[in-house]
């Protein structure tokens, strides 16, 4: 009776009022958004007051299409509903198309390549299994933070201490074995990277399709999986153009964690390999707002803040056992991603893009860790 009700009150009402309420709530945040790009711009660079867009950008694709890269898996394997799968295979393919022409015309810009290792295989696995108790990767922690879910809210600042951690121990990893990184673009120019990339992506479709039962139509896939991939594909692209650098999520994490215990003596980044390199102490000795991955990352935050209701949606209240198993994996999943040399954002979409063979090798170990992940996330109860 109530829910009919506040939805026949809600359609009742006239469009205007509802126009200003949005407004009213969403006006604040563009007048932030607005001074802070014009502040990067005057005081930084103009290209990080286009990445802060960028960011802002793909934070609204992600939550207005509730593009979840963990739900879609899940609803594979729970449901065998393919839907959210096929979305993110068509934002592959659509990345693919516009990222590696542009590896191919500007040797400045880096693919996203990861060392394929013993690092890379545990940390796949973990992270798929983490994801899906914590119910986010990377990208989906930061914009369901961004809608003000209590969980993902809590599990962010773990996030950044658990990528800080993996970043700190990340070359004992690497010591047990890792081999050079391979880029299908660098191997068969750009032309014949898409052509590969393509052909393996319909490969994993037609796959999908016969595990499913369910075929590949732009008929049977929600429009908020097309759109989406469309507009995450735009944005990621220019990402890497304004950039020169794929779309990433974790480094960002790291640097917050690292420049909080620098800052409180907690860690001298001198005596550690990772944070002792020239690039990365770099970074950390600059202001954030230099750094491309903590641009785009609040960025994230604000695109989600726009499509966010005005009042928090009501969730169900979790136990302390709930919590502590939630918060846990949230750290697991900065941990194993700075192992895993991304999460589903910076080793599969940016990965697979740019033409690195290690975003190959993530996806089938971070889909074994997610077959375990939901039956944890089963007994727990989330």
């Amino acid at each position: 009776m109530n829910t009919l009700a506040t939805t026949a009150d809600r359609a009742a009402s006239p469009p205007t009022p509802t126009r200003v309420n949005l407004w009213t709530h969403r006006l604040p945040l563009a007048i932030a958004v607005m001074g802070l790009f014009g502040w990067l711009v005057w005081s930084v660079s103009a290209r990080q007051g286009l990445l802060l867009l960028v960011g802002v950008g793909l934070g609204w694709g992600l939550a207005a299409a509730r593009f979840g890269f963990t739900t879609g898996w899940r609803h594979l394997v729970e449901n065998k509903d393919p839907a959210g799968v096929y979305g993110q295979i068509l934002l592959l393919a659509l990345l693919a198309a516009m990222s590696m022409p542009l590896l191919g015309h500007f040797p400045e810009a880096t693919a996203a390549l990861g060392p394929p290792s013993f690092s890379l295989l545990i940390g796949a696995f973990v992270f798929g299994l983490c994801m899906q108790i914590s119910d986010g990767c990377g990208s989906g922690t930061l914009y369901k933070a961004g809608l003000g879910v209590p969980l993902n809210m809590a599990i962010l600042p773990m996030f950044a201490i658990g990528s800080f951690m993996g970043s700190v121990h990340l070359n004992d990893w690497l010591a047990l074995g890792a081999t050079e990184p391979i880029g299908l673009v660098d191997k068969l120019g750009a032309g014949g990277a898409l052509t590969a990339t393509l052909l393996a992506l319909a490969v994993v479709a037609v796959g999908i399709r016969l595990w499913s039962g369910k075929r590949l139509s732009l008929k049977t896939i929600p429009s908020r999986w097309l759109w989406g991939a469309a507009v995450l594909a735009v944005f990621a692209a220019l990402n890497l153009l304004i950039a020169g650098q794929p779309w990433g999520v974790v480094y960002g994490f790291g640097l917050w964690a690292a420049k909080g215990a620098t800052a409180l003596g907690l860690f001298d980044p001198t005596q550690n390999a990772f944070w002792s390199d020239p690039g990365h102490a770099q970074r950390l000795s600059q202001t954030l707002f230099l750094d491309i991955t903590s641009i785009t990352n609040i960025g994230i935050l604000a695109g989600a803040l726009w499509v966010a209701p005005k009042r928090p949606q009501e969730t169900r209240p979790l136990t302390g056992v709930q919590w502590s198993v939630g918060l846990l994996a949230g750290f697991l999943l900065g941990y194993s991603s700075r192992l895993a040399f991304g999460c589903n954002v910076g080793a599969m979409v940016s990965g697979i893009s740019t033409g690195s063979i290690h975003g190959w090798i993530w996806v089938p170990m971070a889909f074994l860790g997610t077959l375990i992940g939901i039956r944890v996330r089963r007994h727990f109860k989330f």
